[in-house]
């Protein structure tokens, strides 16, 4: 019976030394993570400052830009609807002139072939 018993405490004995050096690593790993979590979370706050004032700055001047850009193009669409206005009016003067121009060339030549079918 000794025997076994010697065995079972030493099973006992290595079981609780290799417990606790798991438990040691362990803990070292936790340290470890603590400390990277907190050097990790001094750099986002760093970046974020560092955003933070560029950032601002940045998105001030692309309004600028952007509104300038609008005003641009407003003004194009005005130049553009003017001589869209004023091609319109050309046209149909164009159209008008031309429809007098084809009436009366008809009405000519009409008036001739009456004058040469009557003979």
């Amino acid at each position: 019976m000794e025997l076994s018993q010697l065995a079972l405490n030493q099973g006992l004995t290595f079981l609780a030394w290799a417990t606790g050096v798991i438990v040691i690593v362990v803990g070292v790993f936790l340290v470890k993570l603590l400390y990277d979590l907190s050097t990790l979370t001094k750099n986002v706050n760093e970046t974020s400052v560092l955003l933070n004032k560029e950032l601002r700055p940045t998105l001030y001047e692309l309004k600028e830009t952007l509104e300038a850009v609008n005003s641009i193009i407003h003004s194009t669409d005005k130049g553009v609807d003017s001589l869209k206005t004023a091609v319109e009016n050309v046209f149909g003067k164009t159209k008008m002139l031309s429809e007098s121009l084809f009436n009366g060339i008809m009405k000519g030549f009409v008036t001739v072939m009456g004058l040469f079918s009557k003979k």
